[in-house]
């Protein structure tokens, strides 16, 4: 019991470079999205979805600051946060909210960089969903939209992503009626970039995928993968439901970039193999580091 104990004590304490390093992220990360926000989206009346959304249109309508709506806003969430996902991540979404609402403030007096509404769209989103990523990416949240979703989604019919996409289109909806339906266009150009953004800051450019093949000559393409592609192969025990014949199953993690070169490879050496590619979100541990080739 003691050992257990131990373990799980040792489990949640993070040290002191970690503490630092998702800080850093963090602040950086609140940062890029304030000045998304600031310089970009809400001298324009482009506005983001979920809660900011909702600070965007109260501040708008009542002359307050915006930060102080986004951080009065989000309370309630650190405290659904914390007893839904954990300490670490109630903390960090404190820490992150308050630099996103005292950074809004600071750059408010800034004019914004430019009036075309189409380019304050784009890269207000772009850097939006880069600071938001990061924050995402390191524990952390900027937005109470994503903790509301997670708690619907125990007693509605609906996925997280579908409750988060209704709570955001509601939103996006309201901007035209408060700053015109061209802004609620441009508004949800600006979301949609933000949005895939996002994803990209999170999984990274260079995206893994796992892929399995299955081939009367899987040591040929297993030693093939190897040695022009780089990549460690693992060779797993298979057997035919239809026909009860053992079978040989290649799986390997490759990046997006390197897709191409497999198929290749695979083609190659066996026209008629069974191969399937799927998109990893994260990959830990063992031998993934590429390689050289020659």
């Amino acid at each position: 019991m003691d050992t257990l104990e131990q373990q799980l004590k040792s489990h949640q304490k993070l040290t002191k470079t970690k503490i630092l390093k998702r800080g850093s992220f963090t602040f950086i990360g609140a940062v890029l999205m304030a000045v998304g926000l600031e310089i970009f989206l809400v001298p324009n009346r482009v506005i983001d979805g979920g809660i900011v959304g909702i600070s965007i249109i109260l501040s708008y309508l009542t002359d307050v600051k915006l930060g102080l709506y986004i951080f009065l806003l989000n309370i309630p969430f650190f405290y659904i946060g914390y007893k839904q996902i954990g300490k670490t991540f109630a903390l960090t979404t404190l820490f992150g909210v308050a630099v996103l609402s005292i950074t809004t403030t600071l750059l408010h007096p800034v004019p914004e960089l430019t009036e075309d509404l189409l380019l304050a769209a784009v890269f207000g989103g772009i850097i939006l969903g880069i600071g938001v990523g990061l924050v995402i990416r390191y524990g952390g949240s900027l937005d109470g939209t994503e903790i509301l979703a997670i708690l619907f989604n125990k007693k509605l019919p609906f996925s997280v992503g579908e409750i988060i996409m209704f709570f955001n289109l509601f939103i996006l909806g309201s901007a035209g009626f408060v700053f015109g339906w061209d802004r609620a266009l441009y508004s949800l150009i600006a979301y949609f970039i933000a949005f895939k953004t996002i994803d990209i800051v999170i999984q990274g450019i260079d995206e893994s995928k796992s892929s399995w093949i299955i081939s009367d000559q899987s040591k040929e393409i297993g030693e093939a993968i190897m040695a022009r592609l780089g990549r460690g192969v693992t060779y797993l025990n298979g057997e035919g439901a239809y026909t009860g014949d053992e079978k040989k199953v290649i799986f390997c993690v490759i990046t997006r970039l390197e897709e191409a070169k497999l198929k290749s490879i695979v083609e190659e050496i066996d026209p008629s193999a069974f191969l399937a590619v799927a998109n990893i979100a994260e990959v830990r541990g063992g031998r993934f580091k590429k390689r050289d080739i020659h």
